[in-house]
């Protein structure tokens, strides 16, 4: 009883608080650590579980930590949080993050490779890129529009607002033209390593089997395969498709009480990136079946004579996630994509 059975972490930058805990729950040590001393003290200690809260860092630690032949365990930091005992400090997050990890029932996110980090960056990279590049089209439009120079809300809208700022006639000032210019340049730079971003996704996409099953399903497109490389955890973590749509935030939120249940609205507590491109390619499903006809009598027929749009658009993007995991599980292309439209 007297070695350690898990040791809690809160991470910081360079400063770390390492909680001990015996097998029975009793405290073994406690000790705040640098960043230089954090990685020998762990290798001196014999093989345990280390938890930390799944936060930035989490998951380089972890591979390092991993590697000295301890068990890893990243807990999600909302689940922590709850065994906190009064104060909130470093030293009581430490211990309650070993608190948590011992619990038989506490859910855990597994640690991510390397990989699949890249693929994180490399998406959400592009995904900033993108929201700047609107931001800035947003912002020129709005400028240009104080002097009479309306533009259409989208990119193509650029056109216009480039041929006013060619034109001479329009009684703009030189001032507002160099900095409208600024405004162009900064825009052409931003698609420019959006196309670059974009290619990389090409040349992922042909070096990964997993992309080329996923893309075989309608609404599923190179997007969001490579979303769900890069920010799902792999699929032997559930033990059926729904579990794995409910990790997506992709069922309805829960207020049962007395033995009645009460569904509300979509939940959204799970993974966003992946949620809402699956919703995306759904609704798309669903505006592709609307145009050239769906088929009678099928599921997503007899869903649009009844409900609205959105709503089937989530409710087949809930059938899409358990139909991923399947395919996954199995490594099998999507069967039938008649069965859809």
């Amino acid at each position: 009883m007297s070695e350690v059975s898990v040791i809690g972490v809160d991470l910081a930058k360079q400063v770390f608080q390492v909680h001990g805990a015996r097998a029975d729950g009793s405290v073994a040590y406690r000790k705040k650590l640098s960043r230089a001393q954090f990685m020998p003290f762990l290798a001196e200690q014999p093989e345990c579980t280390v938890a930390m809260e799944a936060c930035a860092t989490a998951h380089g630690w972890g591979r390092e930590i991993g590697q000295l032949g301890h068990e890893v365990k990243l807990i999600p930091p909302q689940y922590a949080k709850v065994y906190v005992k009064r104060q909130k400090n470093d030293r009581a997050d430490a211990e309650a993050i070993a608190e948590a990890a011992s619990r038989p029932t506490m859910r855990f996110v597994e640690v991510k490779t390397i990989e699949q980090q890249s693929r994180a960056m490399l998406f959400r990279s592009r995904k900033m890129f993108i929201g700047q590049r609107t931001q800035s089209i947003n912002a020129l439009r709005d400028h240009l529009a104080e002097y009479g120079v309306i533009g259409p809300k989208s990119k193509a809208g650029l056109k216009k607002l480039i041929a006013a700022l060619d034109d001479e006639s329009n009684g703009l000032p030189d001032l507002v033209r160099d900095t409208a210019r600024m405004y162009l340049e900064h825009i052409e730079a931003l698609s420019a390593r959006i196309s670059d971003l974009t290619n990389q996704f090409k040349a992922e996409a042909k070096s990964s089997g997993k992309v080329r099953i996923l893309t075989t399903m309608p609404g599923v497109g190179l997007q969001t395969a490579l979303a769900i490389e890069a920010f799902a955890p792999d699929m032997s973590c559930f033990k059926r498709g729904r579990d794995f749509a409910a990790w997506l935030g992709l069922v309805p939120m829960q207020h049962s009480t007395g033995g009645k249940d009460r569904l509300g609205k979509v939940s959204k507590m799970g993974q966003k990136d992946i949620r809402s491109l699956l919703i995306t390619g759904a609704m798309s499903v669903i505006t592709a079946a609307t145009r050239f006809g769906v088929r009678k009598g099928s599921w997503l027929a007899r869903m649009l004579d009844r409900k609205p749009k959105m709503l089937v658009a989530i409710t087949l993007a809930n059938r899409m996630a358990r139909g991923i995991w399947a395919m996954l599980t199995k490594q099998e292309n999507y069967r039938n994509p008649e069965a859809v439209v």
